[in-house]
């Protein structure tokens, strides 16, 4: 097992930072703001719109996604960089 380079870090905590920001922190946002807490938007009989969501929610997707592909980056870069261990080495292992 290898330590993280200081490019693993930051995708790590960007990647993260990003998805938790969408789903937590724009959450915590339209919570905040009030109901209604759906991602669309509520119309009446006539078929106004009369609420709307306070974040977009292309936005909130947005976010996720963006975070998600860093993380999946960061792991391709991992497995790039990352050396291959022998396997081919015989140990030698005392019987009981």
């Amino acid at each position: 097992m290898t330590q993280l380079d200081i490019t693993e870090k930051v995708g790590l905590a960007f990647g993260g930072l990003t998805v938790l920001v969408g789903i937590v922190g724009l959450g915590v946002v339209e919570m905040l703001a009030g109901k209604p807490f759906g991602a669309a938007p509520v119309t009446n009989d006539a078929g106004e719109v009369v609420a709307t969501p306070t974040v977009d929610p292309a936005i909130r997707t947005g976010l996720v996604i963006l975070g998600l592909v860093v993380l999946f980056g960061v792991g391709l870069y991992r497995m790039a960089t990352t050396g291959t261990e022998r396997t081919d080495v015989r140990r030698e292992v005392t019987a009981d």
